[in-house]
């Protein structure tokens, strides 16, 4: 038809013969099975957060809890509340976590002694804090002043503070301290007892047991080595000065420092030689006597007068070899033969009463105060006198000791030791055997092969020093609180010691020396004690 609009449609293509569909694969159900738990074990490994990533979000994030409560406050400051309901749980959660990142305003003590707080005096005169003193006007200074001025002159020799001993203060950490004032309260009173002294703990100054610390020095007479055997080594009772003295006829006296120990005088007694010297109870004089003769000589070191002492009225003894200086200082205790204890005084220089015991006096040894003497027989038997009566309180026997060589009473009243001749010390306790006719003893110490000849306690009745004469190295240590030796003393493959005769402590235990065989006075610096 002319003028119509004819629509042609897309001509159909011819279709080719059908192909045939490949069948679905056959699905095994436990093999399906097992995968899909693969697939979910390596998802849920996928979903998780390394550690690493997750403290380094925490780090430059915050925490969840943390970063919730910033976003609180900082809607709050613009005046809209995002967190409307938990507003006042976030803030708890905030101060907590403020509270564990803060950093400390300040170091605190990692010690506090309440001793120190009490306002007391302290001596300025003494020879450690002489140098701390302006002027004689500071004779004494209270603690707090004393800690400030010795604070000052440490910067001082320092050249200002030192870096470790600054307290690094920041300004972020001061805010956040004032607010957290009273949570650090709590902790103050948890810290108070680990931090401060009192009865909750013994006390730190105690010796420990085991091993002494000590530091061998050179020897005490060092500037002059005696050229016979040493028989005394005694330190002065007050003074930083240590006395030895032997058969070579001389006495002698060093300043200790423990580094030179120089000489500062020696004495000669013509055809005398020394058995035994010993410094009064004031220090002022020195009392020596010789083997064979019946008088002894007086040194007066004030007046540095030697004053021999020919005769003794009422001293029927044909020589004065032992003696003791008692406590008081007043009198000497001289040993006689066949059991006799004569009583000298200092003023006139004759026996003014006796004392007898059965058999012959092996060692004599003083009470702390002066008032008790024990007496050790060599038939092993023990008397303990009364001085001012001259009575014989006790007596009883040492335990298992066949012939007594020795004895030796502790400063604080608590120890008796009694040496013996196969080299077995006992230490009983004072009070047992001053009321007791069969005390038995705290320990028996038996390291020594020999006769046990020499006993001597440090001041402080911490340490027994027991040796003999007999053998080389022969000297041990004991440990009083525990009854144990030290097993560091002597030093093994070092001979040092010799024959030891003579033991002495320091007045403040600080220094140990003896005197051996060879003429010297080997010195040991105690570590424990402080003082000399």
């Amino acid at each position: 038809m002319e003028g119509e609009s004819v629509i042609k449609l897309p001509a159909t293509q011819e279709r080719g013969p059908a192909r045939k569909r490949a069948p679905p694969p056959k699905i095994d159900p436990k093999q399906e099975d097992v995968k899909r738990q693969k697939n979910a074990k390596t998802l849920a490994v996928l979903g998780e957060k390394d550690s690493s990533v997750k403290l380094l979000e925490e780090l430059v994030f915050g925490a969840e809890e943390e970063l919730l409560g910033r976003l609180v406050e900082d809607e709050g400051k613009q005046g809209v509340t995002l967190l409307d309901d938990d507003n006042d749980e976030s803030s708890e959660e905030e101060v907590e976590n403020e509270a564990r990142l803060q950093l400390p305003t300040a170091r605190k003590a990692a010690w506090v002694d309440e001793d120190d707080e009490l306002e007391e005096e302290v001596d300025m005169t003494h020879r450690f804090r002489r140098d701390l003193a302006k002027g004689e006007a500071e004779s004494t200074m209270s603690k707090q002043k004393l800690q400030q001025r010795m604070k000052e002159q440490f910067q001082k020799s320092m050249g200002g503070t030192p870096s470790w001993a600054e307290t690094k203060v920041k300004k972020k950490s001061k805010k956040r301290a004032e607010d957290d004032d009273d949570d650090d309260e709590e902790e103050e009173d948890d810290d108070d007892l680990l931090r401060k002294t009192g009865n909750f703990v013994a006390s730190s100054d105690s010796l420990p047991s085991g091993i002494l610390r000590m530091k061998k020095c050179l020897h005490a007479n060092s500037a002059r080595p005696s050229d016979d055997r040493l028989t005394t080594v005694q330190f002065h009772p007050s003074a930083q000065v240590v006395m030895t003295a032997g058969l070579d006829q001389s006495i002698s006296l060093f300043q200790v420092d423990g580094k030179t120990n120089p000489k500062i005088q020696s004495i000669h007694l013509e055809r005398f030689p020394i058995h035994k010297a010993q410094f009064s109870t004031d220090g002022e004089k020195v009392v020596a006597t010789s083997l064979k003769n019946k008088m002894f000589y007086l040194y007066d070191m004030m007046e540095g007068r030697v004053v021999p002492v020919h005769t003794v009225r009422g001293l029927k003894e044909a020589r004065v070899k032992e003696f003791s200086v008692s406590p008081e200082g007043d009198a000497l205790l001289l040993t006689g033969t066949s059991g006799y204890l004569h009583v000298l005084t200092l003023k006139t220089k004759e026996v003014v009463r006796s004392m007898k015991i059965n058999g012959n006096i092996s060692g004599v040894a003083f009470s702390h105060d002066g008032s008790k003497v024990f007496t050790n027989s060599e038939e092993g038997e023990v008397y303990v006198w009364d001085m001012r009566s001259s009575r014989c309180v006790n007596r009883f026997t040492d335990e298992g000791c066949v012939k007594g060589t020795s004895i030796a009473a502790s400063a604080n009243g608590q120890y008796l030791a009694c040496g013996s001749q196969s080299g077995v010390v006992n230490v009983y306790s004072q009070e047992a055997c001053l009321n007791s006719t069969k005390p038995r003893p705290l320990k028996a110490v038996m390291n020594l092969l020999t006769s046990a000849t020499s006993l001597a306690f440090n001041p402080s009745s911490e340490i027994l020093a027991v040796a003999s004469r007999a053998d080389d190295e022969a000297v041990r240590l004991v440990h009083l609180p525990s009854l144990t030796v030290f097993s560091n003393f002597p030093v093994s493959k070092r001979k040092i010691v010799h024959r030891a005769s003579c033991l002495a402590f320091s007045p403040r235990s600080g220094f140990f020396s003896l005197a051996n065989n060879k003429g010297h006075a080997p010195l040991f610096r105690l570590l424990h004690y402080k003082d000399f």
